[in-house]
């Protein structure tokens, strides 16, 4: 009896660290800026990611420049300028990062598309993974740049 009692005073102890070793997973400041290093570009949906090629996981990997970078915005370019993505961090929790990823229109009012993206990953040294949420913002409607639905994989 008394090692049950030990062991479950040992377990409550630890709790604590387990805990806020989740929640270091995610930096309370300059998390754009984070996302930009870290987002896992393949796991975009379709219409927002570059086309895969062996090896390219990042931004840096696909030869995206950043234009502007702040404590919730980024927006970056790729090489030669033939497509623009803004990034706009809408909500941090401890279970992921919810971002708008949006391509801008040609009249800079608007967006082609753009999707809420809820971000996670599994440990401190992996990059973020991303899936369509189906939380919504006002600060980021939904926004198709297709004629077809898609499915929540935006395939």
């Amino acid at each position: 009896m008394k090692t049950k009692v030990l062991l479950a005073i040992v377990a409550l102890s630890y709790a604590p660290l387990v805990v806020a070793g989740d929640e270091a997973a995610y930096p309370k400041e300059k998390i754009a800026a984070f996302v930009v290093e870290k987002l896992d570009l393949t796991s975009l949906p379709s219409a927002l990611r570059p086309k895969k090629e062996k090896g390219k996981k990042t931004f840096a990997d696909y030869g995206f420049t950043v234009q502007t970078v702040d404590e919730s915005e980024a927006v970056l370019e790729a090489a030669g300028g033939v497509r623009r993505l803004a990034i706009k961090v809408l909500d941090q929790k401890s279970s992921g990062i919810y971002v708008c990823v949006a391509e801008p229109g040609e009249n800079r009012g608007s967006a082609k598309t753009q999707s809420v993206i809820l971000l996670k990953r599994k440990d401190a040294s992996a990059l973020l993974k991303g899936r369509e949420s189906f939380r919504e913002f006002t600060a980021c409607p939904v926004v198709d740049g297709s004629d077809s639905t898609s499915n929540s994989y935006g395939d």
